[in-house]
């Protein structure tokens, strides 16, 4: 029978705390990077998911995501509103710790997911709209998805790994990003104003937070305090730090300046990047993969002017490319050396798993944007607009949506 440890227990509890500590990490990070009139708005649009994903978490979503398995497609509604999910450990997920524990650590990437999207709608989107569209793409994006890799569904079932994250919420927050960017059109004066952070120690802020946060989205998915928790501690580390070195290095040889804001969007492009290889992958390997997120995801962001979409605040260049990028060095470097729970990649000898890896880039990435794309115009045509006016756009959101201002000045 399985038996709860005490330490695991307080370990995931821990880290699910570390995990929420992340949502408003990304609200700081999000609102240095607006403009001064947009701050309360963009912070509010991540702040608030913790309330509306965390109430479809307890009644359906946790069900749907990780309850008995139908058909490898979704789960069912045997735990719905979190029936029969208690202090006795789950016989199927995370068999040390109280399955309500357990429930509660993945609310918490449930949480933070689609308030990665809101970077690429800042400054133009209504939040009635928004609060529809983000509870609407966590039932039918998020849960499935999740369901369809960590729940017992068929993507896992065909092999694809995805530690932490990179697939789950990188990938899918990214494309239904790049979705929202191309639905809502550009912000009035894109590429042709400066769109210039209003506070970036702010974004600092946020980004030290995220760190420390991704310990737990990282390290915890082990949901157990063992030598896997370690080593994805410490690829976490090592792939943040790296890409950090390696984005700030690009940026000033291409740009002849090193910035505060390259040096946060380094950091945040490897720890995105290293997710879903984190427990998989050894120390060398997570530096490699961090040195390429910092050269890839660094150019990546430049393609929004290459085609002209309104990616506000990079999601889909360090987001959607780095769980691109991330999902598929997992496929390369994975090694059953590190974690015999994985497997072998290209260069242990097994290309068949970076073909698997793939794969699941393709499915996953392919249903979240079709699926993101159709909510968006649903709720677009069902409530009257996606877009704030244009009198609220050039007033701002603080005032036009709520009523307040960031700076009595």
């Amino acid at each position: 029978m399985a038996q709860i440890s005490a330490g695991d227990t307080a370990f995931i509890l821990v880290s699910a705390a570390l995990v929420l500590l992340m949502t408003p990490g990304l609200a700081l990070f999000y609102g240095g990077m607006v403009r001064g009139k947009n701050v309360l708005g963009t912070i509010m649009q991540s702040f608030i998911m913790i309330a509306v994903v965390s109430i479809e978490w307890v009644y359906i979503g946790y069900t749907m995501s990780f309850g008995p398995d139908v058909g490898g497609v979704i789960g069912s509604f045997a735990w719905l509103g979190l029936n029969g999910v208690g202090a006795a450990p789950s016989t199927q997920y995370a068999t040390t710790i109280p399955h309500i524990v357990f429930m509660i650590y993945q609310c918490m990437f449930a949480v933070i997911t689609p308030a990665l999207i809101t970077g690429a709608m800042a400054e133009r989107m209504r939040f009635a709209p928004f609060l529809v569209f983000s509870l609407a793409w966590t039932v039918l994006v998020y849960n499935p998805v999740c369901h369809w890799i960590w729940g017992g569904g068929w993507l896992g079932a065909k092999g694809v790994l995805d530690f932490a994250g990179g697939l789950v919420v990188h990938l899918t927050s990214g494309v239904a990003a790049l979705a929202a960017a191309i639905v809502l059109g550009p912000r009035k004066g894109f590429g042709h104003e400066n769109f210039m952070p209003h506070n970036l120690p702010m974004t600092l802020l946020g980004t030290g937070l995220l760190w420390f946060g991704w310990f737990g989205f990282n390290g915890g998915s082990a949901l157990a305090a063992d030598g896997i928790a370690g080593t994805a501690f410490v690829a976490t580390h090592l792939a943040g730090m790296s890409a950090m070195g390696m984005w700030v290095l690009v940026e000033w040889i291409h740009r002849g300046k090193p910035t505060t804001l390259g040096a946060a969007s380094g950091a945040i492009a490897g720890l995105a990047t290293v997710t879903p290889a984190a427990g998989f992958v050894g120390p060398n390997a997570a530096i490699i993969i961090g040195f390429i997120a910092g050269a890839v995801c660094y150019y990546g962001i430049t393609l929004k002017m290459r085609f002209g979409y309104d990616d506000s605040l990079d999601v889909v260049g360090i987001h959607g490319l780095g769980g691109i990028l991330g999902t598929t060095c997992l496929g390369i470097f994975a090694s059953k050396a590190v974690n015999p729970s994985g497997a072998d990649g290209l260069l242990h000898g097994n290309p068949a798993f970076l073909g698997t890896q793939i794969f699941g880039v393709l499915v996953v990435g392919i249903y979240a944007f079709v699926v993101s794309w159709v909510i968006l115009k649903a709720v677009d045509m069902l409530m009257g607009g996606l877009r704030v006016s244009d009198e609220t756009e050039i007033q701002g959101l603080d005032l036009g949506e709520h009523s307040e201002t960031a700076y009595n000045r």
